[in-house]
């Protein structure tokens, strides 16, 4: 299946850089000799080939979100949109574009999962953009912030030759809420159908901000008018009540709690008490830790001033690949990334804190072992001896079967708590899995 980038639906995404061969004409036709500042000198926004794509695409609106008409009103009177109205897909052309394909190219020769996992959230917020906008230029936008992401599944790898698409919409609205759903959709000839061709989908939630008060603002209705729509509208009003009612039944699981724990510190005992007698299949959890910092800067930061959670997420899956990777000793394979509910802003200048660990693994089937790595993002303010999380982030991998065919005695080890706080961190991670398989 081939992808149609002239559709007036579907943006073309183009690398960042000049080639070296040739001078890339203007996006979507713009006159170069146009006044409008050019995208990549617009403040206040973090730059990929897909940011640069959406925003010279939605320019007016991006124009008035930059620079907001000062004491204007609010938005007097909702309006009904459909999710057609917001739908928009993005192209890339990795199969022509080689300065594109060089920019998204993992050594592994397959698209690197952090800059996706940041386009994604990119798109999502354009699209959540495009729903509350109300093409009034005299009331003032409203502040939208990406408030959780729901669990992503890599359904197949996501080669970096081959053309790829990402389509989407809003499918759910509640007063202040929104969620948008994007499908990853790579063609190839072992997967012809569409919907064999969908890598991933993603749904994020976005809550809406006064962008004077900071007070909760509702938001336009929507109204789904395919059968299909209508499916996603109630599949994502489940979703909502599910979200609701497992605050409720994790209550149910401290049943038992005190030797659940006892059982998990068994063997962490050992290994702090007898190290020589300690089983050499397993490892402490504190012995698989990595961690980075950074200050983020001004070039990370999104259309509000704050740092684009995209950017975020994708640090994050960086240091969690590379925990997986030490602790496996062969080339992890991404599977998903858990749900994740970003609980405060970072904002510039902010000291960011990265810590990560493999929490616990699943070793049922040796043919897919299952490595679950934690990774926890503190926002930390020296000068006021604060610190604080930000996000936590749970991504799950397995081992690339040709890379195990390379080892011989290849075994991924068990991983065992030394102190009760960490021993609890790993059964609250069940437990939120096993309600997740409980309620699908």
């Amino acid at each position: 299946m081939e992808f149609n980038c002239s559709s007036p639906n579907t943006i073309p995404v183009v690398s960042t850089f000049a080639s070296p061969f040739n001078n890339s004409p203007p996006l979507n036709g713009s006159d170069s000799t146009s006044t409008r500042k050019p995208i990549s000198l617009w403040p206040g926004m973090y730059h990929s080939p897909v940011t640069d794509a959406l925003l010279e695409a939605r320019s007016q609106i991006f124009e008035r979100l930059l620079d907001p008409p000062k004491d204007a009103p609010p938005q007097s009177e909702l309006l009904t949109k459909t999710p057609a109205q917001s739908r928009t897909s993005i192209l890339y052309n990795f199969s022509s574009d080689y300065i594109l394909r060089e920019q998204y190219r993992d050594p592994w020769n397959e698209v690197r999962i952090g800059k996706l996992l940041e386009d994604l959230d990119a798109l999502a917020g354009t699209i959540s953009v495009k729903h509350c906008s109300d093409d009034d230029s005299t009331t003032r936008p409203l502040l939208l912030v990406t408030a959780s992401v729901d669990k992503i599944v890599l359904k197949k790898p996501i080669s970096v030759d081959i053309d790829l698409k990402i389509v989407g919409s809003v499918i759910w609205v509640g007063r202040s809420s929104i969620v948008t759903q994007l499908d990853v959709i790579q063609s190839t000839k072992e997967y012809s159908d569409v919907t064999d061709s969908v890598a991933l989908t993603a749904n994020f939630i976005f809550v809406a901000r006064d962008s004077k008060t900071g007070k909760a603002a509702p938001v336009n209705r929507l109204s789904p008018e395919t059968e299909h729509e209508k499916f996603l509208f109630e599949e994502a009003e489940a979703r909502s009540k599910l979200r609701k009612r497992k605050r409720v039944d994790r209550k149910e699981f401290e049943n038992g709690v005190v030797n659940r724990l006892e059982a998990l510190l068994a063997e962490g005992r050992i290994f702090c008490d007898m190290p020589a007698l300690a089983d050499r299949d397993s490892i402490l959890l504190g012995d698989t830790r990595l961690e980075n910092a950074l200050i983020c800067q001004p070039q990370q930061r999104n259309i509000h001033g704050r740092i684009f959670g995209g950017f975020l997420m994708h640090r994050a899956f960086e240091l969690a690949f590379s925990t997986a990777y030490a602790f496996a000793g062969l080339v992890p394979c991404f599977l998903e990334v858990d749900h994740v509910d970003f609980l405060r802003p970072v904002d510039v200048g902010d000291f960011l804190r990265l810590k990560s660990c493999v929490l616990y693994t699943e070793l049922e089937n040796p043919d897919q072992p299952l490595i679950n790595v934690e990774v926890v993002a503190h926002v930390t303010r020296p000068e006021i001896r604060s610190s604080e999380v930000s996000n936590t982030f749970y991504f799950t991998f397995t081992v690339r079967p040709e890379a195990k065919a390379t080892k011989n005695g290849f075994k991924i080890r068990n991983v065992v708590p030394a102190t009760e706080e960490e021993a609890r961190r790993i059964l609250e991670r069940m437990d939120a899995e096993m309600l997740t398989h409980q309620n699908q």
